[in-house]
Order: C-alpha cells, then sequence, then structure tokens
C-alpha cells in the first residue's frame, strides 16, 4: 500500500472521527507521535495526514500546541462542510441534521429561482430548455435511471435561470450544494424519493406556464410552492430512513 494511500485512509478516518463527534471542536488532535502509533506510520507519515486533515477545514494548527479541532459547522467553509456531511454518515443523528440543512437552503434557491422566473420576462430559448427537458427524461426513462446523472441534468437547468436572473451567489452555493449530495449515495437516493418521471413532470409543468401567455394565478403559485414543499419533506424523510435513523444513534446518545 503506497504511502499517499495510507495518507487518505487514515485521514479519512480521522475526519470521521471530528464529523462524528467522536473527536469534539476545541479539543486537540492526537498528536504527531500518537497517530503514528495507533495507526502503524512513521510520524513524517503521521505528519502529512494530519495536514491533509487541515486541508478538510477540520483542523488547525496551532504552534507548540499540535492541531486544535475546528467547529465545521459554525466556523467552516462550504468546502469543509461538504467534507464533514460525508464523514458524518455513519452517524445517523448528525447526518440526518445536516441534510435536512442541506435540502432547505437547496429548496429556498431553487424555489426562488423558479418563482422569480416564471413571474418576469422570459429571456431562455424554450426550444433549448424543452430539449433540456426531452434529455432529463430520457435519464428518467432509461431501464435503470441513473440517479446522479439526472440531478446534474435538473442542476444544470436550475443554473441556467440563476445565470440570466442575475443571481451568481445562488448558483455558487447551488454548485456546492450538488457536490455535497453527490458525493453521499444515500443523499443521491433520497431525491428520488418519489419516481424520477415526477421531476420530469414537473418541468414540462414549468415550460408550460412559462410558453403560456397568461401567466399562473397566485393560486397555481401557492399550490407549486406548497407541492415542492412536500416533495422535499420526502426527500429527507427518505434520507432518515437510508441512514437507519430509526436506530440507535451513539453519538447523539452520548453528546
Amino acid at each position: 500500500m503506497g504511502t499517499r494511500t495510507v495518507v487518505a485512509d487514515v485521514a479519512d478516518e480521522l475526519a470521521r472521527r471530528v464529523a462524528t463527534g467522536e473527536y469534539r471542536p476545541g479539543d486537540l488532535m492526537p498528536s504527531v507521535r500518537q497517530v503514528a502509533e495507533e495507526f502503524g506510520m512513521n510520524r513524517a507519515t503521521a505528519q502529512l495526514t494530519l495536514g491533509r486533515l487541515e486541508s478538510y477545514g477540520f483542523v488547525e494548527a496551532r504552534r507548540g500546541k499540535g492541531f486544535t479541532i475546528r467547529d465545521v459547522r459554525e466556523d467552516g467553509s462550504m468546502d469543509a462542510y461538504r467534507h464533514l456531511f460525508r464523514f458524518s454518515i455513519t452517524a445517523p443523528g448528525v447526518a440526518a441534521e445536516m441534510f435536512a440543512d442541506i435540502v432547505e437552503v437547496e429548496r429556498a434557491i431553487v424555489l426562488e429561482a423558479l418563482l422569480a422566473y416564471t413571474g418576469g420576462e422570459k429571456v431562455l430559448d424554450p426550444v433549448e430548455l424543452a430539449a433540456a427537458v426531452d434529455e432529463l427524461e430520457a435519464l428518467a426513462r432509461e431501464a435503470v435511471p441513473d440517479h446522479a446523472r439526472i440531478i446534474t441534468a435538473e442542476v444544470a437547468l436550475v443554473r441556467r435561470v440563476l445565470g440570466v436572473l442575475g443571481m451568481s451567489m445562488q448558483r455558487a452555493v447551488l454548485n456546492s450544494i450538488t457536490d455535497m449530495v453527490l458525493e453521499v449515495p444515500e443523499a443521491v437516493t433520497a431525491y428520488f424519493a418519489v419516481a424520477a418521471d415526477l421531476h420530469v413532470l414537473v418541468w414540462r409543468a414549468l415550460l408550460a406556464v412559462w410558453d403560456a401567455d397568461t401567466g399562473p394565478t397566485e393560486a397555481q403559485l401557492a399550490l407549486f410552492a406548497d407541492l415542492f414543499a412536500l416533495f422535499h419533506e420526502k426527500v429527507i424523510a427518505r434520507f432518515d430512513a437510508l441512514v437507519g435513523l430509526g436506530a440507535v444513534d451513539t453519538v447523539a446518545a452520548t453528546a
């Protein structure tokens, strides 16, 4: 086994301990010597391992003290949060809480974009949009749909809308959220708590509204928002089931 693989594997194990609460924010990480002894590596490799953990944004080097564990959820960047979510998957309570936050932010961005575009001037080429939805439908109707590809195709549609609306910050956040979801198989599966075809039907309905001479009524917009919220509730419930939230969560129990 090469040194690079050892560094990656051990860094991931230490990151998992941070993500699941085994190591607490503000505490010192095990020292280079302790890491070397526990995992049977030399000190130079242990130092590289802790450096990798620092690159995740999980620890901060303190002169003369070693590495201090950061409160990633309080102070971390989007990239650090992405790593935290990926490594928290073995702690159902932690993972479920983080996923609910991710879904809420994603829902708010997408809903705001779709409603803003629906109520504003339509500038996207309807032919290109229809072709993109046709591609989405082809993916959804494959014998074994590739859920990750479907999510990527849907996000590409939303990114077009965000682009013409000038919502560049929301687009950047959506990109980061998509990366978080795609790295966790349970999260990808959860977004298909309803059939993949329903994703296509929503876009077909939106295209019909955008092509119509008269816009939707307030009641129709409210209904869409309600259905969108219901869909995301199902997504969250599906994720909870996939990570086994009903089982005893030892991290939550000892917190």
